[in-house]
């Protein structure tokens, strides 16, 4: 089973997105028959069937093995892959043409965000060795700062490029990406106090 699945064709998405589907796919994370998961799905064996059968046209599933039950073959089948992810390219770039890149916007951190998905999906996973780095990290700018912040940044990284940007070594691609942090439901501590008061006092 690979990693990642990255899906290209729209005959691939349109064989994956619907919820029946997806369940499906979900049961397949390890090897079972049909019959097995239209056990755990509550369907008939011949509805799971016609799910997994679209699913295998479109490469997104596996025939694994095959064993016979009262003389009748049944195939083992598992999801081609632990995630599934969808091309942009799927629906394509909507207005005409890209705008000018401006490393403030949006538009250009969704474009990278694009290119890098692109890189990771065609790394080939049957190599004995993929090594990457990832990191993650938090950090608070004032508004007035941003500029500021953004100058210190590409400064930095092309200390970088500069120092490591020789011919010889394995050859990597990095990517710098910053967005606002989703901000948490805050909790309402006032409903327990008024729990609290509503409370029978002891007698």
């Amino acid at each position: 089973m690979r990693d990642v699945l990255y899906l290209e064709a729209i005959e691939q998405a349109e064989a994956l997105l619907k919820p029946q589907r997806v369940e499906v796919l979900r049961q397949l994370a390890e090897p079972r028959t049909c019959s097995e998961v239209a056990v755990a799905l509550g369907q008939t064996p011949q509805r799971v069937y016609y799910h997994v059968k679209r699913l295998v046209e479109a490469g997104l599933v596996d025939q694994v093995a095959e064993r016979k039950v009262r003389g009748i073959s049944e195939g083992i089948y598992q999801a081609g892959a632990r995630s599934y992810w969808l091309s942009p390219r799927l629906v394509g770039r909507i207005g005409g043409l890209r705008r000018a890149r401006d490393e403030l916007s949006l538009g250009y951190l969704l474009d990278l965000m694009e290119e890098v998905q692109e890189d990771i999906a065609a790394l080939d996973r049957t190599a004995p060795e993929l090594p990457s780095v990832g990191l993650s990290g938090e950090i608070h700018v004032r508004a007035e700062q941003r500029g500021q912040f953004l100058a210190e940044l590409q400064t930095m990284l092309q200390d970088l490029f500069t120092r490591y940007g020789g011919a010889e070594g394995d050859a990597f691609k990095l990517a710098v990406a910053c967005y606002p942090k989703t901000q948490e439901p805050k909790t309402d501590d006032r409903r327990g106090d008024d729990d609290d008061d509503r409370r029978p006092a002891d007698a």
